[in-house]
Parts: structure tokens; C-alpha cells; sequence
């Protein structure tokens, strides 16, 4: 609150910088640190939601931030507060999503005296961050704040942590709001886009590959407009498939983990590859073989708009320094050839997808993981997905066919534990919406505890864990490298059904791939948080593979 005097304290100044960029939710574990900048919480119109670990609150942020393009906002104690919140900054960094985190500091006066929970934020976030900065003088306040909209969004969009020390966010100072800052756009120049025309003009066998974040839902409307005008066939980098709608007839597939082998010899025989928005990583890159490093066999074209990363792997044959909306946008003057050589490739693609993607394969045991997902996806095609990391993934990722922007949130960074807490963010953020969170039994209790959350603010997601009792993706490298040597992959898990109940949701048991539908409607009908516990055979684990084929395999290989 404002005092006679016009002044305001660190804490308000930075709260009320907040409103003026546009924020609406924030996470937080509260800390005696900003106890002040809660304070200032009470008296303003943003919504605070408080999370049970740091490492759930800043996971939250980042997919708020995922969501709407703007940053996600997340406060956290000093020392161990921020140490929690690494996991969803490394995140943020691999996903190139916006997001500021706000970290409690010791006061000014003891510093570099190792003080209770004292951390140097500059090191520590130093290179997990796009920027780590501590304010000293709340009447720098406004302008570090803008300065942290403006980094976390420009350019490759990613984390900024700001470090508030405890002192300065009482002193009272009289310093006037910041404007609102209004995020870069970065479009391509008119050579670049008539070079791109001839280049796609020239081609026999081109491919389009869309990836990375600043996209909105206007950008990937015209992209489709473009995929259709040009007949040209879209894939999807790792964990990007919202970027373009699956029964769209261009639509190729998902170039991610386990991808359609169809695809992969696509994308190799391929003599055009446009890649926007992506840095095509070791995910979508089958780990870095896709294409040649340095120079790509096929004519590159790359999308981005940070320039640091156009020629950082691959050397493009067109380096186009833009973001992904403003390319979109651009696409919309482009011409097609008149006589489009490509078009059965493309029919071609989409078929290959469509035969990849349509029924459940075979699994061992009395659940069949796939035709969940395949129920799921005929039942609630509109539902928003979330998951975190582990081989349960491949199955939703594979049969799910998202439909919409904004329809799948999961870390490109393959952190476990970010699908319950990704899941709690978006509902938090859109209400209306059905958010469903897949989960893998150990991948779940990374963080567990922000099931919670969603019960204190009644947000009734709906999270199924496929429970097989393992670490299922170190079990498959382990029996690959090692058959037979099992070693600190088994779990022992508790009922997670009950689990639910314990915390105020609901919960139910499924056993059987029939049982699922009737949990599913019960959940739904519950109108609380809910969990659907799907025990699975560890046997099934993926949807081409079992634990013993593997080993098998292995042990065949080693007697050779």
C-alpha cells in the first residue's frame, strides 16, 4: 500500500511491476525471505497459487509460461527453495519456454559471509539460466523487472532468475512503474523468404519439420494453410505435436522417441528440410544421426529466431533469423510451383501416420496401456495431455493424434515428476478445460505431493499412472547393456488409488484394459482431483518391445 508520502516498499514496487506486464497467476512456496512481496500479494488482483515443493511450483510456471507465450512467474525461498527450483529452470532452459523466477535473498548487509541459506544465484543459475541478476536497490526494481520480460522472451525464449534480498524488499522508495513491455517479434526479411520460395520450387522430396516455442495458435493455423497450399508433408519435432493437427492431410507424424521408421526414411531421403521454430536435438535427431553435423546432405533450411543457434550444430544452406509467428505470417505470400510434384509423397506420409498410429499393438499381461490411450482419444479428443518422462510416454505420444495448439505439455528436457504439477498449471490457468496428466509409477512420486494442490483449489484433473513396479526406462537400457543384471531399477509402490482418497480426490483401480472406461466416467463424474491406478505387466515396456525380448536379444548378441 502506498504511503502519504508516494512512497512504496521493494516488495510492492515489484508486485505491482507484475500487474503492469500483464500477470495473472503466480506460484509460490512462501519463504521469510519475501515475506514482504507477499505481503504485497494480499492487496493485489493476481491469483497466488501455493505449491507443496519448489521444484512443482517453478514446473507449473514453465507450462503456464509454455501456454500463453508470456512468462510464467514463480517465488521461492532462498537456499534450499532455490536449489528445489532447479528442475523446472533446467526446463525451462531445454524447452526454451519464458519464465522468471524470483528467489529470496539474505539481507544486503550479510553477504558473502556464507549466511543462513545464503546462495550466490549468479553461479549457481549461471548457466541453467538465460540471465540471473540480483536487485540491490528497490528503485531498480521496475527496470530489472521489465529487463527480465524482455530476456526471458526474447530471442530463444528461456528462464531468468532474480535474486531479492530480504533487506531490500522493505525499504520504502518513491520510483514511478515501468511500461508494459510488449514482446519482440523478429520476422524474416523479403530475400529470405524468395530465397526459400526457389529453394522449395527446386524440390523433388521436401519435408517440413516444426519445432521449438514462440509459436501461438495463429502461427500454426497459418502453417497449416501453407502445408495445404504446397501439399508439402509436416512433422513434428519431440514433444511438439501441437503444433500442427494430426488429421490434417499433410500431417507426417512425430519425429521424436520410438518415431515411425517410415518417417525417419522419409526425412533421409528427403532433398529439402525446413526446419522452423526447432534446434533439432538429440531427441528428434536420433541422437544426432539423422543429419550430418556439420554440413546436412540435404538442402537446410533453419527457422529461429535466436541467432546463436542457426549454424550451432547444422550448417543451414538458409539461415532465416525469425520467430516462428512472424515466419508463419510471412509464408502466407509464398506461391506454389504450379505443378506439385510432391503431392503423393505427402498422401503417402499422412497414410503412414495414420496406419502407425490407429490401433494399440499387442502387449503381454491383462492391460494394454495403447488402447487405453486409443479410448482416451475417441472419448476426450480435446483434452489437454500432460506427462513428465519414462517410457509410459511412447504409448500417449504415439496413439493420443493431438488435435489443437496448446493440447500437450511435457518436458522436451525428459524430466520426470513435471506431468502432475504441469497438469495442476494448466487447469489453474483454463478451468474450462479437461486436463489429463499420464504418469509412470516412479515418474508420478517425483512429485506426488502437488496432487494436493489441485485438491485445495478443486481443480479436478484427471492423472492415470501405469504402474509396472520399475524404473521402466533404465530396466530396458539395463537388460540392453547388461541382461539379467537387474540393479536399482525395482519399485515397490504403494496403493495409489488410496493415495487419492487420503488427499481428498478420487481414486480407483484398474486391472484389467475393460475396467478402464467405468474408472475413467467415475473420475469425471467425482467432479474432484482424481487418480486411476493402471497396474501393468513390467513385461510391457514399450509398445514394439518387452523387458524379455530385450534380454533375449542381448544375451543372443553377447554368446555371438
Amino acid at each position: 500500500m502506498r504511503a502519504n508520502d508516494g512512497t512504496r516498499t521493494g516488495g510492492e514496487i515489484l508486485v505491482d511491476q507484475l500487474l503492469v506486464h500483464g500477470v495473472e497467476h503466480v506460484f509460490c512456496v512462501p519463504g521469510e525471505s519475501y515475506l514482504a512481496a507477499l505481503d504485497a500479494f494480499h492487496d493485489r488482483p493476481i491469483k497466488l497459487t501455493v505449491c507443496r515443493q519448489e521444484g512443482g511450483a517453478t514446473m507449473m510456471a514453465e507450462a503456464v509460461g509454455k501456454a500463453t507465450g508470456r512468462p510464467g512467474i514463480v517465488f521461492v525461498t532462498r537456499g534450499p527453495g532455490a536449489t528445489n527450483a532447479s528442475p523446472g529452470v533446467h526446463i525451462a532452459k531445454q524447452d526454451s519456454t519464458p519464465m522468471i523466477v524470483f528467489v529470496g535473498q539474505v539481507g544486503r548487509h550479510m553477504r558473502d559471509r556464507e549466511a543462513f541459506q545464503e546462495v550466490d544465484y549468479r553461479a549457481v543459475f549461471g548457466t541453467l539460466a538465460k540471465w540471473a541478476v540480483e536487485i540491490d536497490d528497490p528503485a531498480r526494481v521496475p527496470e530489472i523487472v521489465s529487463r527480465a520480460f524482455y530476456v526471458a522472451t526474447s530471442g530463444r525464449p528461456g528462464p531468468v532468475v532474480v535474486a531479492l534480498p530480504e533487506d531490500m524488499l522493505t525499504e520504502r522508495v518513491a520510483v514511478p512503474d515501468a511500461p508494459p513491455f510488449e514482446p519482440v517479434e523478429i520476422w524474416p526479411g523479403q530475400a529470405d523468404m524468395a530465397k526459400l520460395q526457389k529453394l522449395i520450387w527446386a524440390a523433388k522430396q521436401p519435408v517440413v519439420l516444426l519445432g521449438g516455442s514462440r509459436w501461438s495458435e495463429a502461427a500454426c493455423a497459418a502453417v497449416a494453410r501453407f502445408a495445404e497450399r504446397f501439399d508439402i508433408p509436416v512433422a513434428t519435432t519431440f514433444r511438439r505435436g501441437p503444433l500442427m493437427d494430426s488429421r490434417h492431410p499433410s500431417y507426417a507424424g512425430d519425429l521424436g522417441i520410438g518415431p515411425n521408421p517410415r518417417l525417419l526414411s522419409r526425412i533421409k531421403a528427403a532433398d529439402l528440410i525446413v526446419l522452423v521454430g526447432g534446434r533439432l536435438g538429440e531427441m528428434p535427431s536420433q541422437s544426432y544421426t539423422l543429419l550430418e553435423i556439420p554440413g546436412p546432405r540435404q538442402t537446410f533450411v533453419h527457422v529461429h529466431p535466436g541467432s546463436d543457434e542457426l549454424g550451432r550444430v547444422y550448417r543451414p544452406h538458409l539461415a532465416i533469423n525469425a520467430a516462428p509467428t512472424g515466419f508463419a505470417a510471412a509464408l502466407e505470400g509464398l506461391q506454389p510451383p504450379n505443378e506439385i510434384s510432391w503431392r503423393a509423397q505427402t498422401k503417402q506420409a499422412h497414410a503412414d501416420y495414420l496406419e502407425w498410429t490407429e490401433k494399440a499393438t499387442p502387449q503381454p499381461g491383462a492391460v494394454n496401456f495403447g488402447e487405453i490411450i486409443v479410448w482416451l482419444r475417441e472419448r476426450v479428443p480435446d483434452a489437454i495431455l500432460c506427462n513428465g518422462a519414462g517410457n509410459f510416454t511412447v504409448w500417449a505420444q504415439r496413439f493420443f493424434r493431438l488435435r489443437r495448439f496448446g493440447q500437450h505439455f511435457a518436458p522436451t528436457a525428459g524430466s520426470m515428476g513435471y506431468g502432475l504439477p504441469a497438469a495442476v498449471g494448466i487447469k489453474r490457468l483454463w478451468p474450462e478445460r479437461t486436463v489429463i496428466c499420464v504418469a509412470g509409477d516412479g515418474d508420478f512420486l517425483m512429485n506426488g505431493q502437488e496432487f494436493m494442490t489441485a485438491v485445495q483449489y478443486e481443480l479436478p484433473i484427471i492423472v492415470v499412472i501405469m504402474d509396472n513396479g520399475i524404473y521402466g526406462t533404465i530396466r530396458m537400457h539395463q537388460e540392453r547393456e547388461y541382461p539379467g543384471r537387474v540393479s536399482g531399477t525395482d519399485l515397490r509402490n504403494p496403493d495409489f488409488a488410496a493415495y487419492a482418497r487420503a488427499f481428498g480426490g478420487f481414486g480407483a483401480t484398474v486391472e484389467k484394459t475393460a475396467d478402464f472406461a467405468k474408472a475413467f466416467e467415475a473420475a469425471e463424474q467425482s467432479g474432484k482431483p482424481s487418480i486411476i491406478h493402471v497396474k501393468v505387466d513390467p513385461n510391457a515396456i514399450t509398445p514394439m518391445a518387452t523387458l524379455d525380448g530385450i534380454r533375449a536379444k542381448a544375451l543372443a548378441t553377447a554368446k555371438g
